[in-house]
């Protein structure tokens, strides 16, 4: 008997399939933008750049390069992958009008990209709204967090420089709303800066601050229900006073440097001092503790503002710095937060890492390698990212559970969009028949259900 040579069956493959969709998955995407009303908004934004009989409207046009970078794309030209399917996403406007318009919208500079931030913000307000207790704020309390992003750059490109890491490209500042644990996050802020910008340069803090806070809902703006968190790079004098300044009255979770003199005060610390750390599960936390700092180490900062360091035994291959002490490492971080126990306060803080995964996801989302060369361009390509990772971050909020809304955009993809399907005309509708055999099909339809029990925008 002939035994079959190979692993996989052979098949036969002919390029003349018709009625087939793929990424049909995708229709999340589409549907959370027509149930959000952000393809209205962006058309009502970008209207002043709608040349007279224009086919294409530029808010679609910039729309769909947002979806195409959702799906994957790390180029303009990715956007062919929606013209391929007209049936989901309507029509697509070609790679040279594509162009054109993001020459045009670059030359518009500050005026395109803040009616672009304009139209997110309302649209945020309505999805926050739309999501009711799965909404970031619906603990009364936003916590929005700060980290720069390094992003290498392969070829010259406008501002490209050296990184402080050795590297060559742009050195991004951006800002993500936590969704908490059960949840992840959307992009609030993104200043594109040089490669050789500063870590700790408190003006351009300042200013992605700025931009995060405008994308929140008015009555987040100011108060103490907006948590602004950050690494030792935000823990400088001007961005502190700028965050506690009367009428703003931010809370803030900043981490700051350990100096000589507050060296020196963790060494006069005493053993009685100290309390233990905690997990998020409230558990003790093994091998380190917490301590709050008092007295003249805290002339020249802002009134409230309380000092807190934390000391840990290092895991297993870490090297000690030359600012630990005991064979401890030591981290301190300063905040306004009054009444709560510092255990507390220090997880809090150290929840702040959840940055991270929101930067692998925007690393994933276009974020890799800024496509354009005039810096004018790559600032519209990053208010394209953050649309991505809107879209990314909204539809599992308003349609996904359980699980299922922490997969990141590398899962989503995988799992859920790359579904493919069938698409069949009768009378006037036109309906797509997923596979029946995709071990996820039965999440995406639970979503779309989800999805339409939402209100159309008005």
């Amino acid at each position: 008997m002939k035994q079959p040579i190979g692993s996989y069956p052979r098949v036969r493959v002919q390029g003349d399939g018709r009625q087939v969709v793929s990424q049909a998955g995708s229709v999340l995407l589409a549907e959370t933008v027509r149930k959000t009303g952000l393809d209205q908004a962006l058309s009502a934004a970008l209207a002043p750049w709608r040349k007279p009989r224009a086919v294409h409207d530029p808010g679609k046009i910039l729309l769909d390069i947002a979806l195409a970078v959702a799906l994957g794309g790390d180029c303009l030209a990715d956007i062919a992958t929606l013209r391929a399917e007209p049936a989901v996403f309507g029509p697509v406007a070609s790679d040279p009008t594509v162009s054109r318009l993001i020459g045009t919208l670059a030359t518009a500079g500050e005026k395109v990209l803040t009616a672009i931030r304009n139209a997110r913000s309302e649209i945020r307000d309505r999805v926050w709204e739309l999501s009711a207790d799965r909404a970031p704020d619906a603990g009364g309390q936003v916590t929005v967090d700060l980290d720069g992003v390094l992003v290498v750059a392969h070829s010259d490109k406008q501002d490209a420089a050296p990184t402080w890491k050795k590297t060559y490209g742009h050195h991004p500042l951006m800002g993500f709303v936590d969704h908490g644990p059960g949840g992840t996050g959307e992009p609030v802020a993104a200043l594109l800066r040089p490669g050789n910008a500063g870590s700790n340069t408190a003006a351009d803090h300042i200013t992605t601050t700025q931009l995060a806070l405008a994308q929140l809902p008015k009555k987040y703006r100011r108060g103490r229900q907006t948590l602004i968190r950050c690494d030792s790079a935000g823990g400088t004098h001007e961005f502190v006073a700028w965050l506690a300044q009367r009428g703003r009255w931010l809370s803030y979770s900043v981490g700051m440097v350990i100096t000589e003199a507050i060296h020196q005060h963790v060494l006069k610390i005493p053993a009685s001092a100290w309390t233990s750390a905690i997990e998020s599960d409230g558990e003790v936390r093994d091998g380190a503790w917490v301590a709050e700092l008092t007295g003249d180490i805290l002339i020249g900062w802002p009134k409230g503002l309380r000092l807190i360091v934390r000391k840990e035994r290092p895991h297993s291959g870490a090297q000690l710095r030359i600012t630990d002490a005991d064979g401890m490492r030591l981290t301190c971080f300063a905040t306004n937060t009054a009444g709560r126990p510092i255990a507390e306060l220090e997880l809090r803080h150290r929840l702040r890492a959840r940055a991270e995964d929101r930067i692998r996801a925007a690393r994933a989302t276009g974020m890799r390698n800024l496509p354009l060369h005039d810096t004018a361009q790559n600032k519209v390509w990053l208010e394209v990212v953050q649309i991505a990772l809107d879209l990314l971050a909204w539809m599992p909020m308003l349609a996904l559970t359980g699980k299922t809304r922490l997969w990141e955009p590398r899962r989503l993809r995988f799992r859920l969009f790359s579904a493919a399907a069938q698409l069949v005309t009768t009378g006037r509708r036109r309906i797509l028949r997923l596979a029946r055999h995709w071990p996820w099909t039965r999440e995406i339809i639970d979503a779309l259900a989800w999805l339409a029990l939402l209100p159309n925008p008005g």
